[in-house]
């Protein structure tokens, strides 16, 4: 589990094929003294598993599934990745829940740059688009962020400079591609309506509950 609050932007330095596996290592300014093999880290928003770490870099490994369902299928060497450690037990929640499996790839329609502020709008595919609300969260690239807007087809974030310079969007550019991941909530509230409707039921306080939503 992550927050979707960026802690470093690695640099991958190394991207490769052993079979159907795919092996990418990144350097990184993090701290990786309390990284262990088999520890998780989220790049680009795509929950990793590391299998190897070698000084200031890390190397993990993909499998195909995960690489067709995210934009590391495209992903190089020199490539900047947005980086975030798995949540510990006590640390604070910064963001919103963010598992690391990516819904989709959605497609920069549109950045305004000024001085204060980073303006993108995204069109997402359908399965995502679905779970977009308006001042609701998601993941970009594994950066939590509110929605905006939200158009027929799109849906807009607005992201403080800061936030931009600490992360790989700040050299976000029309066309470009992003992971994303629709919020976890709503995927269950969807599941459980689909279910009661299902069995005749409807969504009350006392399902919520037993569910623990209250």
């Amino acid at each position: 589990m992550f927050t979707g609050i960026i802690e470093d932007v690695g640099i991958v330095r190394d991207f490769r094929k052993s079979g159907a596996v795919s092996i990418i290592t990144v350097e990184t300014g993090m701290d990786l003294k309390d990284t262990k093999i088999g520890d998780s880290i989220c790049v680009n928003g795509v929950c990793l598993t590391v299998v190897a770490i070698e000084g200031k870099s890390f190397i993990v490994e993909a499998s195909p599934e995960t690489v067709s369902r995210s934009t590391l299928k495209d992903i190089g060497t020199n490539n900047r990745v947005n980086l975030e450690k798995a949540l510990a037990v006590g640390d604070r929640l910064g963001g919103h829940m963010v598992q690391g499996h990516v819904d989709g790839v959605g497609v920069i329609k549109r950045v305004d740059k000024d001085k204060d502020s980073l303006i993108i709008e995204i069109i997402p595919p359908d399965n995502v688009f679905r779970y977009i609300v308006d001042k609701g969260s998601v993941s970009v690239n594994g950066i939590s962020l509110t929605v905006n807007s939200i158009a027929d087809d799109s849906f807009t974030v607005n992201i403080i400079r800061h936030t931009a310079e600490k992360t790989n969007l700040l050299n976000i550019n029309v066309g470009d591609e992003v992971n994303l991941e629709a919020d976890i909530i709503g995927k269950y509230v969807e599941r459980f309506l689909a279910k009661d409707k299902k069995e005749g039921e409807g969504l009350t306080l006392k399902k919520l509950a037993e569910e623990g939503y209250l």
